[in-house]
């Protein structure tokens, strides 16, 4: 009979309600960079431990910076 291993693991937490962050900024984009990986495909809230209500946010704000070239749309590729 096999034994089930039990793992650890530690439950996400969102980063904006740590910090206490109700607005997010859309020219912050030193913040918003960290939640774009490197192909420019916004990370996924399970991923990212947001919240909902965070995620929705960062999402609105992440498009708005990459509407005004803020942010790339896709990987820069050279």
């Amino acid at each position: 009979m096999l034994k089930k291993r039990r793992t650890f693991r530690r439950a996400k937490v969102c980063k904006f309600c740590l910090d206490k962050i109700i607005q997010l900024d859309f020219k912050d984009v030193k913040r918003l960079r960290g939640f774009v990986s490197d192909r420019g495909k916004i990370i996924p809230r399970r991923i990212s431990g947001n919240c909902a209500y965070h995620q929705r946010a960062l999402t609105v704000a992440i498009k708005r910076a990459r509407s005004i070239a803020l942010l790339a749309f896709a990987a820069e590729t050279s």
